[in-house]
């Protein structure tokens, strides 16, 4: 289930977006969710698996493109390879309720395009 992230979140969002190879530096992850934290555009979700927050997902919105970038996508390695960063993005599209379209950056687009390649291969056949 994703829950919007709140500050006191802040250690939790830190160390599953340390898991990104661009986000390793304290000094810029720092900077990172202050920029979730004070710009409404960015919206910064955590992924709540049980009682645990296992994941994260980060997007900035463009209301005059009608699009939101996926700016971060992250799940803790013990939680990997379970379609969590998948299920992530899909809770993300029925929250925005089609209004905006999802459009990976290049960190998060290979992430992207590995998650929805089967479905595409699907409507294929």
């Amino acid at each position: 289930m994703l829950i919007r992230y709140k500050r006191n979140y802040e250690k939790i969002a830190m160390g599953l977006m340390s898991f990104m190879p661009r986000e390793k530096d304290l000094k810029k992850l720092q900077e990172t969710i202050k920029l979730y934290e004070s710009n409404d555009d960015w919206q910064l979700y955590l992924w709540k698996e049980d009682d645990d927050i296992v994941g994260i997902i980060g997007i900035s919105i463009d209301k005059d493109d009608n699009s939101v970038l996926l700016q971060h996508v992250s799940v803790n390695p013990s939680h990997r390879d379970q379609g969590l960063g998948k299920k992530m993005v899909e809770q993300l599209k029925k929250l925005l309720d089609g209004k905006y379209e999802i459009i990976p950056n290049k960190h998060t687009r290979t992430f992207f395009e590995k998650c929805f390649e089967s479905d595409s291969e699907e409507e294929k056949l």
